[in-house]
This record gives C-alpha cells, sequence and structure tokens, in this order.
C-alpha cells in the first residue's frame, strides 16, 4: 500500500512539475496586439510570461496628451535639463527610423504620460521580472535582435527567443555627447533612484539593471498597464 502511495506521488509530481514547464514555456514570445501611440506610430508587442511588451523603442515626440515634447539638439542646452526632452542619436534623424528616439528621464516622469494609452514605462520590478522569466544573467541573448545588421559584434549566441529585439541604440550622456550606438542598448525604468538617478537597463553581452543620471537620453520600451 505504501509503495503504491508512492508511486502515486511521484506520478503526480512529475506530471505537476511537467504542466508547470509547458505552461512557462507556452508563455514566451506570443504576438501581442498592436498599440498605436498619440502620432499614430504602431508598435507590435510580445508576451513573456505574463508581460506584454512593445518590441520596437518608442518613437513619439508628444505625450499622450497631445503637448509637444521638446527636440533638443544643442549639447549645452541638453546639459542643463531638467524637464522632459528627446533627441535622435547623432540627431540625426535616420536613428530614429531604426532605434528610435532618445529621452530624459524627466519624458518618463512627466505626468503628461509618454507610453500609448493603455501601457506605461516598465518599473525596475517589471524590467527584473522580464529579465528572471528570461533566465537571470541569461536572459541578454534572449532579448537581443540577431545578427550584425545592427550590433557590431560577432553577436553569435543571440537568439532573440523572446521576441523582444533588443536593439543598440547608444545614449546621449548628460553632458549632451552620443556614445555606442551598435554597441550598447539602454532602456530606461520609471523607478527613480534618488534626486539625480533613476534605474535603467543596459544590454550588451549581458544584461544589468542599474542606476545613472537622469539627465541621460536613452531608448523606451513600454508594457501593457
Amino acid at each position: 500500500m505504501k509503495k503504491l502511495i508512492t508511486l502515486i506521488l511521484g506520478i503526480t509530481l512529475v506530471y505537476s512539475c511537467s504542466s508547470s514547464s509547458d505552461e512557462n514555456t507556452q508563455s514566451l514570445n506570443l504576438p501581442g496586439p498592436d498599440v498605436t501611440d498619440v502620432e499614430g506610430n504602431v508598435y507590435h508587442t510580445v508576451t513573456n510570461c505574463n508581460q506584454t511588451w512593445t518590441k520596437t523603442n518608442l518613437n513619439v515626440s508628444k505625450y499622450r496628451n497631445g503637448d509637444v515634447i521638446p527636440l533638443v539638439t544643442d549639447p549645452t542646452v541638453w546639459a542643463n535639463l531638467t524637464t522632459g526632452a528627446w533627441c535622435y542619436y547623432n540627431n540625426d534623424p535616420a536613428n530614429g527610423v531604426i532605434y528610435g528616439k532618445l529621452y530624459n528621464w524627466y519624458a518618463v516622469n512627466d505626468s503628461r504620460g509618454l507610453a500609448p494609452l493603455g501601457y506605461h514605462i516598465p518599473t525596475e520590478v517589471e524590467w527584473t521580472t522580464l529579465k528572471t522569466c528570461l533566465g537571470g544573467q541569461l536572459a541578454w541573448f534572449k532579448m537581443k535582435e540577431t545578427g550584425t545588421t545592427h550590433w557590431i559584434s560577432t553577436n553569435l549566441d543571440a537568439t532573440n527567443s523572446s521576441g523582444f529585439t533588443g536593439l543598440p541604440g547608444g545614449y546621449i550622456y548628460s553632458s549632451g555627447l552620443f556614445y555606442n550606438i551598435g554597441n550598447i542598448g539602454f532602456w530606461w525604468s520609471s523607478t527613480a533612484f534618488d534626486t539625480i538617478q533613476s534605474n535603467c537597463v543596459l544590454l550588451e553581452n549581458n544584461i544589468a539593471i542599474t542606476t545613472d543620471l537622469k539627465k541621460n537620453g536613452y531608448s523606451v520600451r513600454c508594457v501593457k498597464d
């Protein structure tokens, strides 16, 4: 009788683990509904572990209420900003077609809303959830676009199996100077660290959730409410 009970419990446990594993596998890289921003730009989305993310970087120049977000191309002006602004990498609109816009954190945090209706800028916790869902420190190769069309490095390990399609859009530093397009992707979180820094995500041949100056200009992804 004890052997029978043990056998039944063992079968139940195996089935439970298998079902859980299948459920997690099935919840990765599922196409989500398209979302449109206030200017009519359409973003495809992907769902991983019950989070629905935009698959491309934000490329809007107005807040959700229709107010214009200033375009700032002068490095001295950028360095002194404490309000929302955006620019293209190297102030070149051709980069915007591929990588979207770079926003300072003040635009991310503006109460008028940067994300499309029904979406928001992810918190540090939501970024951490995505990273954990995709394997922790191994998540980076599941999140990077494959090949070397945009990534300068060989990028051999990238699979983009999550569908996130992370691009190396580089960034504009608080000084107003541009760095590392083709090498690094940076994205803001909506979570402030202190009065001058906020949490952000770095994607290279690793993934790190870190902090940096709110005056920096980074790419932005959005997650469904």
